[in-house]
C-alpha cells in the first residue's frame, strides 16, 4: 500500500493509541488482510477550518474547527460535535473511528464521524457560541447533509446548538432540513427519549451483563463516576430496577453513602444547584479515586476518557464495569482488568443507546412521523439487548474479553460490507 504512516504518538495513554491497539488485535483475530486493514484504519475525510468570530467586546478571534469522517461505507457518517479546550485532531480521529464501530455493533446503517471546536464554552456568552456554531455550519456545508454526515451533540453542546446548526443549514439550502442533525429540541423534530437514551442503554447493558454474571439487581451495589446526562440517567434507571447506588461524582468531587443514595433527590439537588453536586449533604464526600476503588458489584465510568489507567487499575474492586463514557479505560489497563476477571461492557456497546435513538430521530424526520416514547424505548432496548447478546457470543466463540469481541463484531460487519460493495 502506498500509505505513509503518520508519526507515532508518544503518549501511550492517548485515546487514539488505545483505540488502535484494540482495533489491531481484533483485525488480527479476524485475519483481515493488509489492504482492508488500512481501508478501515485511515479516515475517509479530515477537515480543519479556521472560524473567525466577532466576540462581544468587538474583537475578532479565530477558532479552529474539525470534522473527521472515519467511514461512510454503511451509510451516512454520524457523530457529535464537542466544544472543549482539549479538542485536537488526534482526539477527533479516535472518536470518529469509535463511532464507526459503535454504529456497526448496534447494527444501524451509519458510518462514523466526529467534530469539534477548540474553545472554552464556559467562558463564552450564548451569543458568541451561537456565532461560532453558525460559522462552523457554514464552513461545513459541503460536509454535512442528511444523506452524507449527520452531526449531534457532544461535550459542551446540546439541543440549543443543534437548533442553530439546523437553522443555518436550512437557510443555506432554502428549505427546512431537520434530518441534517439529531439531538434537536422536540419542537424542531427531536425524538422523545433522546435525552436519557445513552444512560438507558448503559442500564440495559448492565442488566444483561449482571444476568450473565448471576448478580441479582435487587442485591447489587453500584458506583457511578460522572453525574451528567449519561451518568445521572444510568444511575436513576438502575436505581429504579433495584440496584443500590452507593457513590456518585461530578466535577465538585465524589459522594459516598453505604446505605445507598436517593438518585432522584440527588438529581433535584444538582439541578437546583447550578448543575453541580457541590455541598451535597446526603452522602460523605470522598475523592474520585475512592469512588473508582469502591467495593461495589458494578462500576459505571460515565465522565471522560482515560479515568481507569495503570495508575489506579489495581485498586478496582467491582465485578463488572459498564462504560458510559467514551474510552474511560486505557489500553494498558485492559490487561490488568482481564487478569482480575472483571467483565467489561465496552463503550462502543454500552453507550450506543444514544446513537441508536439518534438514528430513530433521523428516521422519524425522514418519515415526517413522530413515534411515542414507549415505542422509542421498546425499540432501543431491543437493539441494545440484541447487540449485547451478539458481542457476548463472539467473546465466548473467540475466547476474548467483551471489548475485543465488540470490535470483532463491528470490524467484521464493516469489512464484509466493503467487500460486498465491490471495495478495492
Amino acid at each position: 500500500m502506498g500509505y505513509i504512516e503518520p508519526a507515532p504518538i508518544k503518549d501511550k495513554e492517548n485515546p487514539l493509541e488505545s483505540m488502535m491497539s484494540r482495533f489491531d488485535l481484533a483485525a488480527q483475530l479476524l485475519g483481515i488482510d493488509e489492504q482492508m486493514y488500512y481501508i478501515l484504519k485511515v479516515p475517509a475525510k479530515q477537515v480543519i477550518v479556521g472560524l473567525p468570530i466577532t466576540m462581544d467586546d468587538g474583537t475578532i478571534r479565530v477558532f479552529e474547527g474539525y470534522r473527521v469522517i472515519h467511514s461512510n461505507i454503511l451509510g451516512p457518517a454520524k457523530g457529535g460535535i464537542r466544544l472543549d479546550m482539549g479538542v485536537n485532531l488526534d482526539e477527533v480521529r479516535a472518536l470518529a473511528a469509535w463511532m464507526t464501530w459503535k454504529c456497526a455493533v448496534v447494527d444501524i446503517p451509519y458510518g462514523g464521524a466526529k467534530g469539534g471546536i477548540t474553545c472554552n464554552p464556559r467562558a463564552m456568552s450564548a451569543g458568541e457560541i451561537e456565532r461560532l456554531m453558525r460559522t462552523y455550519t457554514i464552513a461545513m456545508l459541503d460536509i454535512f447533509g442528511p444523506d452524507r454526515d449527520i452531526p449531534a451533540p457532544d461535550m459542551g453542546t446540546g439541543p440549543r446548538e443543534m437548533a442553530w446548526l439546523m437553522d443555518e443549514y436550512s437557510k443555506a439550502k432554502g428549505m427546512t432540513v431537520n434530518a441534517v442533525v439529531t439531538g434537536k429540541p422536540l419542537v424542531l423534530g427531536g425524538s422523545l427519549g433522546r435525552t436519557e437514551a445513552t444512560g438507558r442503554g448503559v442500564m440495559v447493558s448492565a442488566l444483561a451483563a449482571m444476568e450473565k454474571l448471576k448478580i441479582n439487581p435487587y442485591k447489587a451495589t453500584c458506583a457511578v463516576q460522572g453525574f451528567g446526562n449519561v451518568g445521572s440517567h444510568a444511575a436513576s434507571l438502575l436505581h429504579e430496577r433495584g440496584v443500590s447506588i452507593l457513590a456518585i461524582s461530578d466535577i465538585s468531587g465524589a459522594y459516598f453513602n453505604d446505605k445507598g443514595i436517593d438518585i432522584e433527590e440527588a438529581i433535584r439537588y444538582r439541578d437546583a444547584n447550578k448543575g453541580t453536586l457541590e455541598g451535597y449533604q446526603h452522602a460523605e464526600k470522598c475523592t474520585n479515586e475512592d469512588l473508582l476503588a469502591a467495593k461495589v458489584d458494578v462500576l459505571v465510568p460515565a465522565a471522560k476518557e482515560d479515568v481507569i489507567t495503570m495508575n489506579n487499575v489495581a485498586s478496582i474492586n467491582a465485578r463488572l464495569i459498564v462504560e458510559g463514557a467514551n474510552g474511560p479505560t486505557s489500553a494498558n489497563a485492559d490487561n490488568v482488568i482481564n487478569e482480575k476477571g472483571i467483565m467489561v461492557v465496552p463503550d462502543i456497546l454500552a453507550n450506543a443507546g444514544g446513537v441508536t435513538v439518534s438514528y430513530f430521530e433521523w428516521v422519524q424526520n425522514r418519515l415526517g412521523y413522530k413515534w411515542t416514547l414507549e415505542r422509542v424505548n421498546r425499540r432501543s432496548d431491543r437493539i441494545m439487548k440484541e447487540a449485547f447478546d451478539k458481542v457476548y457470543e463472539a467473546s465466548v466463540q473467540y475466547k476474548v474479553p467483551m471489548r475485543i469481541a465488540a470490535y470483532l463484531v463491528a470490524i467484521d460487519k464493516v469489512s464484509k460490507t466493503y467487500k460486498f460493495r465491490g471495495g478495492y
